[in-house]
């Protein structure tokens, strides 16, 4: 029986075919992690036991799916979408083809979002209802679940036009033992009443990637994740941000936007934000230097 490190570079060079070596060995681990449930360390150093690793092996290299798993991964399917699920923010989330894979540079709107809230603690302090979040395009439910597991006192509401998507969402709640209410909605059709909420933040990771783009994209996105999530007219690029800062300009008090973005279109973001009235916006880069973060405090004119 082939050890287990042999047994994963066997895997890993199959992979190579169509991935650089790094990525070919992390979902090479990432397989072996799935298939013996062990975790990268515990199949490295965890155990010395003999008979436990020669059982370990066995599970590996007689898995029935083995071949089939590296097959769709060789057709670009994504991994996640394979086992069903990831880790993402200390969180392990369904994802289906109903969803987009949390990324990393959406980790970044979270911390964000985190910090705003600490450098408002003592104003907030003074309020008499619990902070109150809105997630537009939830997906997954990652944001508003990684928002609410790291601040249980808060109200976070997700929304998504994909029915499909608020099912994933709420079964990620429900795995991740939290409460989000989520709900399906179209914010360009439905008379969702979101002027009359008092939101205190409103974040959205929308679709922004123009259809002139795609060939610019890997086929693990362009091929199985879905286009609604991912897409927008190339003549009007900026659809959702401009409704989205038109719904917060409808609320009777101050909001913070925090907006996911197209790297390529921060300028064009930071201008509609002004042009709604709103103050303080900032453009911020992701863990790869592009301009991938928008946020703007909007304070409504008090009516006579």
């Amino acid at each position: 029986m082939a050890s287990i490190t042999s047994q994963i570079s066997d895997i890993q060079s199959q992979l190579e075919a169509v991935y650089p070596k790094d990525e070919a060995e992390g979902l090479a681990w990432w397989m072996a992690e799935e298939l013996s449930g062990l975790s990268r360390t515990q199949l490295q150093f965890g155990c010395k036991d003999t008979t436990f690793l020669r059982n370990t092996q066995e599970i590996i290299a007689a898995n029935a799916n083995l071949q089939e798993i590296i097959s769709r991964l060789l057709h670009f399917e994504p991994i996640q979408y394979i086992f069903g699920h990831t880790l993402w923010c200390g969180l392990d989330l369904k994802v289906t083809p109903a969803t987009l894979i949390p990324r990393p540079e959406t980790a970044e709107l979270v911390e964000k979002i985190g910090r705003f809230a600490q450098s408002r603690k003592t104003a907030l302090l003074k309020v008499e209802r619990p902070f109150q979040v809105l997630d537009i395009g939830t997906g997954s439910g990652c944001i508003a679940i990684a928002l609410k597991k790291k601040h249980p006192e808060w109200q976070v509401t997700g929304i998504d036009i994909s029915a499909e998507a608020i099912e994933v969402a709420k079964e990620n709640a429900r795995r991740n033992g939290v409460e989000v209410e989520f709900r399906e909605a179209n914010i360009f059709h439905l008379p969702f009443a979101i002027a009359h909420l008092p939101f205190d933040v409103v974040v959205s990771n929308p679709p922004y990637i123009c259809n002139k783009e795609k060939g610019e994209m890997r086929r693990n996105v362009l091929d199985y994740e879905p286009h609604t999530a991912l897409f927008v007219p190339d003549e009007d690029p900026l659809l959702f941000y401009r409704r989205i800062a038109e719904l917060c300009a409808g609320q009777q008090k101050e909001v913070q936007v925090f907006f996911e973005i197209n790297e390529n279109l921060s300028d064009e973001i930071e201008d509609l934000l002004h042009s709604f009235g709103f103050s303080d916006v900032r453009i911020t880069r992701d863990m790869y230097g592009k301009p991938r973060v928008a946020e703007g405090c909007l304070i409504a004119e008090k009516k006579a």
